[in-house]
């Protein structure tokens, strides 16, 4: 296991769409090792192939608060196949975008169908933080941020705001 550099926005790359995986190989099972080992190291609750740049449908997930009690999820080609009318507002975050946090209203309740690491087919019902989780992780194969779900003032800021550390940071 690897702990993986995570891609910061600006990056182009977390904007691409994440094409799926095909079948489950030795390699993907590297690729969710790795993902793990990133996305406790991090910490956060959900991490994305995409963010650490390979563009396969691939998320982690572990809402688990103790380390002690960690529970990991594993979504291959996940895909939210039903969501509730009712809406519930979080305060979202993003490793690919750090310590910036914001408002994000999404369904408060999802069903999600997607792959395990043994390749069975699976359905969850999610709500709480772990709708969120899925549905906000789900955008990042999509190639969307939380930051789109804000204000376009809101966006421009954070966006301006990476920019121009991405800038100093080449420089």
């Amino acid at each position: 296991m690897t702990i993986r550099p995570l891609v910061i926005i600006p990056d182009p790359i977390l904007r691409k769409v994440s094409e799926p995986v095909g079948p489950i190989t030795g390699e993907i099972h590297s690729l969710v090792a790795d993902m793990l080992e990133t996305m406790y190291d991090a910490p956060g609750v959900g991490l994305a192939a995409i963010q650490i740049g390979v563009a396969k449908r691939v998320v982690t997930i572990d809402t688990s608060k103790d380390e002690d009690d960690r529970r990991p999820q594993i979504f291959i080609d996940p895909q939210v196949v039903w969501e509730s009318e009712e809406k519930r507002i979080y305060d979202e975050g993003c490793l690919s975008i750090p310590e910036y946090y914001g408002e994000v209203e999404r369904p408060d309740r999802v069903r999600v169908r997607f792959r395990g690491l043994d390749g069975a087919e699976q359905e969850i019902e999610a709500d709480g933080l772990l709708s969120t989780c899925i549905q906000h992780e789900i955008d990042h194969l999509d190639g969307v941020l939380f930051i789109d779900h804000l204000s376009k003032l809101k966006r421009d800021r954070v966006l301006k705001k990476f920019a121009k550390a991405a800038k100093r940071d080449a420089a």
